[in-house]
């Protein structure tokens, strides 16, 4: 049990350390997108670089390699392990993407990824995710504020919802496991936009459509 997930944590944050945005912007000739904004390799900063397409297909294939991470492990391993191998690969996943080995451990913000592993392990929480980001993002215009308030209500629904949350993709014995690593997860979010999190607070954090 142990060895399986140490393997399924490993599976996960090998396809989680992928960096679309790094590989999609040098194939492009747009060149390293370390080098500009935030330094990050997520959509968000992709977008930066002038390119639409290539920021929807980073926030694409970001959030899918998490949700392959949970799909393959569930299937690698089969029942009975399968819906926790499925979970730890998804934090596995999440982890590669935010430290990645091959960029010296220096990734994105994961919200994509975070989205991609909700989607797969229980996809009313996925839809949730998306309401929430959205209500949010065209009230306040704050793309940030928008990733924490939908990444809050997120987990939070996963706690206080339980088992009519998970419905029937989890057995009845997993939805507060599962809730504890989406929670590990949402820390890890906000300590990733800590420094959004203070432009926020002090009124200054640009907004979705602002120049620069």
């Amino acid at each position: 049990m142990v060895f399986g997930a140490i393997l399924a944590v490993l599976l996960g944050y090998l396809l989680g350390s992928i960096p679309f945005g790094l590989l999609l912007t040098r194939a492009a000739g747009l060149g390293d997108v370390r080098a500009i904004g935030s330094g990050n390799i997520g959509a968000t900063n992709v977008l930066r670089t002038g390119s639409k397409g290539l920021a929807a297909a980073t926030l694409l294939l970001d959030g899918l390699k998490g949700t392959a991470a949970v799909l393959l492990a569930r299937q690698v391993f089969g029942a009975p392990m399968a819906v926790d191998m499925g979970v730890l690969a998804g934090l596995g996943a999440f982890l590669g993407h935010l430290f990645p080995v091959w960029l010296g451990f220096k990734g994105g913000k994961g919200v994509a990824t975070f989205i991609g592993v909700v989607f797969a392990l229980t996809w009313p929480l996925g839809l949730l995710f998306c309401f929430v980001w959205l209500i949010v993002a065209i009230v306040s215009r704050l793309s940030s504020a928008a990733a924490l308030a939908a990444t809050v209500a997120t987990v939070a629904s996963s706690f206080v919802g339980g088992i009519g949350v998970f419905s029937n993709r989890i057995p009845l014995a997993q939805p507060t496991w599962v809730a504890v690593i989406l929670l590990v997860m949402a820390v890890l979010v906000f300590w990733t936009h800590r420094e959004n999190i203070a432009r926020l607070l002090a009124g200054t954090e640009s907004r979705i459509g602002a120049n620069g």
